[in-house]
């Protein structure tokens, strides 16, 4: 049969890109076949899928260059990956494009224990660092819940945070320097293992990029040495209003707890089923909260944080009584995401970031929408910063439940910006929020992005269709830049 002609000009084009990769890369680096290009459809966000034109895993520095002065030469769109583990459809391949997956970069180059830093390739994971550095008594501070699997590269791309980003900072605040390949193939460094740099901040521009500026290859990140002591408050309340206050005023107390973390009823449920932590059953909202210090410190702030507690209407409190107590605590906000997953067949994982004295009112309105679209929602989130993670739960089997599901997400964000928030806290925008950009910017914010886009990749070829709700060529934002009447820069004058 006679394939359409758009069709067989991804076909043609697609032989020709095999017999030119195959001619510097591994058999098994190459991967074409239909059957196992599908294992690449998607990244964490299930709902959208699609098959890449060809997946490439390269092994080295050179590689990667040279794969992207090949696509930089034909045209070719690529789609950067990590390990798949992103929630926003970042990684989401093109049936026109390369999808570029990073995971046999997987080794730590250097171990730096008196500058304190380690330098790594994307494609170790995020737990490894930590791991590599333990024996020494350090730690790599940004912990994802998904940290045993996602890799540092996706977590520079997406700017990931995790439970402990409230006292010690997102990836941007723990990322010193980068090696970076171009959509040209030329290869950059960015930063280093000095904690700061003169000149545009380009390493703090890359690091959220989502794959739209170039391809990572080597992440230094710094290291801290583990604190003294850590303890954890287990704090049960019989509402999350009530928990959602106490976090407002353990802020405004002046106490920065290393983490801060908040789950609902149904979270606790779920997680007490799948793992075991000891969580009160009969609290309507359970708060972690996590210091670290000295031991007198601690001792002083877990007794604030639990005074604070009782005022805020606080049915239990708990406090961990050894390191082993203590990660149990962890160990059912860190499996909250698979527990749930035993509630229904699908969730929605969603992402946005209001202000800390704004969730009470915030978590009361997600209720009312619940009740509104007929679905379940898990309230799963960073409490600290005001990182909220609703899990709406759905069955994609039931007719139009998956479109009924994307209006309730969207709903969620339009409330988060509404709120004196943001769309995303970590997971991205990626596709799942693209639309949703308007809410946030307006039209001459979103050409202002994307002329720094067309400083790194003016021809659009690298991770299109994602962040953007409207793209425009780099020459229409030249003419745009033109008719607004836009001045160019006055003479320096010279002494």
């Amino acid at each position: 049969m006679q394939l359409p002609p758009p069709e067989q000009k991804i076909l043609d084009n697609r032989s020709h890109l095999i017999d030119r990769f195959r001619e510097f890369l591994p058999e098994s680096s190459v991967i074409a076949d239909e059957a196992r290009r599908a294992a690449y459809d998607c990244d964490g966000l299930t709902a959208y899928r699609q098959l890449p034109m060809l997946v490439l895993l390269p092994e080295t520095v050179q590689q990667v260059s040279r794969i992207m002065r090949i696509c930089h030469e034909t045209g070719t769109k690529v789609v950067p990956r990590g390990a798949g583990t992103g929630l926003s459809g970042g990684a989401l391949p093109l049936p026109d494009g390369i999808l570029l997956g990073m995971a046999k970069f997987n080794e730590i180059l250097n171990i730096d224990l008196d500058n304190r830093c380690v330098v790594a390739q994307p494609g170790v994971t995020n737990l490894a660092i930590s791991q590599a550095v333990d024996a020494d008594g350090f730690y790599y501070a940004p912990d994802p819940s998904s940290q045993i699997a996602c890799t540092i590269g996706g977590n520079v791309a997406e700017n990931s945070g995790g439970v402990h980003c409230l006292k010690y900072g997102l990836t941007t605040n723990n990322v010193l320097g980068l090696e970076v390949v171009l959509m040209t193939g030329e290869t950059v460094r960015i930063g280093g293992k000095h904690l700061d740099a003169d000149g545009y901040d380009l390493l703090g521009l890359m690091t959220g990029s989502e794959g739209l500026l170039g391809v990572i290859t080597e992440v230094t990140v710094r290291i801290l040495p583990k604190p003294p002591l850590a303890r954890a408050a287990l704090l049960g309340f019989p509402t999350i209003a009530e928990a959602g206050q106490c976090v407002a005023d353990i802020i405004g107390a002046g106490i920065i707890p290393a983490g801060m973390e908040l789950m609902d009823q149904a979270a606790v449920a779920a997680t007490e089923a799948f793992c075991q932590p000891g969580y009160p059953q009969d609290a309507g909202a359970v708060l972690i909260v996590e210091l670290d210090g000295n031991e007198t410190e601690v001792d002083a702030l877990i007794a604030r944080v639990s005074e604070i507690a009782g005022k805020a209407g606080a049915s239990s409190v708990r406090t961990s009584e050894d390191e082993q107590e203590r990660l149990l605590f962890w160990a059912g906000r860190k499996n909250a995401f698979p527990a749930v997953g035993r509630l229904s067949p699908d969730y929605m994982c969603m992402d946005g970031t209001i202000p800390r004295h704004q969730l009470p009112i915030v978590l009361t309105e997600i209720e009312r929408l619940s009740q509104h679209y007929g679905l379940r929602v898990v309230n799963v989130f960073h409490a600290g910063d005001g990182n909220l993670h609703p899990l709406i739960l759905f069955d994609s089997n039931i007719p139009k439940e998956i479109e009924k599901t994307e209006a309730f997400g969207a709903d969620i964000l339009k409330l988060c910006v509404a709120s004196g928030g943001v769309l995303s806290g970590e997971h991205g925008i990626g596709v799942e929020k693209r639309d949703l950009m308007g809410e946030m910017f307006t039209d001459v914010d979103l050409e202002q992005q994307q002329r720094v886009k067309c400083a790194f990749d003016p021809d659009g070829r690298l991770n299109p269709g994602k962040v953007f709700p409207k793209l425009h060529s780099c020459a229409e934002l030249g003419k745009m830049h033109v008719h607004r009447g836009q001045l160019p820069f006055p003479d320096i004058p010279r002494f």
